[in-house]
């Protein structure tokens, strides 16, 4: 497996009495295949997946891989804070038909760098799915240091890694490890495509849930080192910001109700505050311009 290109962190719709919507998550999934998504992420952290339920994880799998049919790699997330856990969940997700976990690094725990090759080998040696490792330390609470990971990359079970941290010296630490068979991907919606145009294979966005079309744009700009990726690249950064106002997923879940596909958050998370809800028509008529423009442009 490659990983490359726009991929989506899919969020989870919820209908008004909180219940799993598996129609909007079936609509969701066919504008991800209509936009040229490349692959897709399901219950990772933008998916809430903290939030789920054994039986909805399952649920929700096994209908993207069932919805997805083999078009493109379905990628499970599959990290826990143990890694006896993490294990038996990424069972859980090849069970269902996944391609690959994202395993996000143990939250809470803070192991030591040790203990993160340790966790990690151990995933991999499993042999359940092919593993993405994901290094997001403002939510886990510790960092994966490409140093640590040099050590990593060489195992044939361990595909890529997903980088949230923004710092163009962790990207190119980064590439600097990348094999056949490794994929260097940018977990930052906002700097991807600054990663990108240095050489990184693609990116796990937030955004392309409500911008597939206009993602497989950017990402075929930057990964080809076209200067136009970074124009297109600017006329996203509202939407980026907008985005970022409250923790995620809680403004992505605002613009996918405004377009119609499912409802809230679970608890703890609650709905976009007031005071940023104003901004909400603003953005999904911006969404609608780029994703049109991104059309055009496919028919021209």
């Amino acid at each position: 497996m490659r990983l490359s290109g726009s991929i989506t962190a899919l969020a989870t719709p919820f209908t008004v009495s909180g219940e799993i919507d598996l129609d909007a998550w079936r609509r969701l999934l066919q504008t991800q295949l209509e936009g040229r998504t490349q692959a897709v992420v399901v219950a990772g952290s933008t998916g809430e997946a903290a939030a789920l339920l054994d039986a909805e994880y399952d649920a929700l799998l096994r209908s993207a891989v069932d919805v997805i049919a083999g078009r493109i790699p379905v990628l499970a997330g599959t990290g826990h804070s143990n890694t006896a856990k993490t294990i038996e969940q990424t069972r859980r997700a090849a069970a269902s038909g996944a391609d690959a976990a994202l395993v996000v690094t143990p939250p809470y725990v803070r192991p030591t760098q040790a203990g993160l090759d340790a966790h990690y080998r151990a995933i991999a040696d499993d042999g359940a799915l092919p593993v993405v490792m994901y290094n997001v330390p403002t939510r886990t609470g510790c960092d994966l240091l490409p140093e640590t990971a040099a050590r990593l990359v060489a195992h044939e079970r361990i595909v890529g890694i997903k980088e949230a941290r923004s710092e163009p010296e962790r990207m190119s630490a980064w590439l600097a490890l990348r094999r056949d068979g490794f994929s260097v991907l940018s977990g930052d919606d906002a700097t991807a495509c600054r990663a990108m145009l240095a050489g990184a294979d693609g990116v796990i966005s937030v955004a392309s849930n409500v911008l597939p079309h206009a993602f497989r744009r950017l990402c075929e700009l930057a990964r080809k080192g076209d200067a136009a990726a970074q124009d297109w690249d600017a006329r996203m950064r509202e939407i980026y910001d907008f985005l970022g106002v409250e923790p995620n997923p809680i403004p992505l879940k605002a613009l996918l109700q405004r377009l119609g596909l499912g409802y809230g958050l679970r608890l703890p998370l609650q709905s976009l505050s007031p005071v940023h809800a104003g901004a909400v028509e603003h953005q999904v008529a911006a969404i609608l311009d780029l994703e049109n423009a991104c059309r055009d442009t496919l028919a021209a």
